[in-house]
């Protein structure tokens, strides 16, 4: 298992939009498994629905989507590298994440070339599913340190 500050060393999101809380299985180069532990405290759970707290659909797609960017980022050669979206495709939202669920995030690789990768990835609750969709992901440098202020 890897905690987040483990996490934290691979990817550059950070609070609020760090939406993994620890990878729990991961098989280099082929598939992960994360774990976000959705709380009534966070960002997006603003009260709505009737006194809901849920993690919209598109925050489920963006946690599958860092999911998978942490199984290309840890890969050997790609530290100092950020990986973008390219394409997002067949994505199916089945049931809201509330506060209080425990989202399982599995992706696994479909394809890698030399700067894309194309993922299938499924978020659960317990054994039911929420959310799914298959998705590209592009690396590039990352330019961050040539920014200034």
């Amino acid at each position: 298992m890897l905690d987040i500050l483990e996490i934290k060393k691979v990817l550059p999101h950070r609070f609020p939009f760090l939406l993994i809380d620890r990878i729990i299985e991961l098989e280099k180069g082929k598939r992960v498994v994360a774990i976000k532990n959705i709380t009534v405290n966070e960002v997006f759970s603003q009260e709505y629905y009737g006194g809901l707290y849920p993690m919209q659909g598109v925050l489920q797609v963006e946690a599958m989507a860092q999911t998978a960017a942490f199984l290309i980022l840890d890969a050997e050669g790609n530290e100092g590298k950020l990986a973008y979206f390219s394409n997002i495709e067949r994505v199916r939202f089945r049931k809201p994440a509330l506060a209080g669920d425990q989202l399982r995030i599995e992706v696994e690789l479909v394809k890698l070339r030399s700067r894309a990768g194309k993922f299938k990835g499924c978020c659960y609750i317990g054994d039911e599913k929420t959310c799914e969709a298959t998705f590209s992901c592009m690396l590039a440098p990352d330019q961050s340190s040539s920014f200034t202020e």
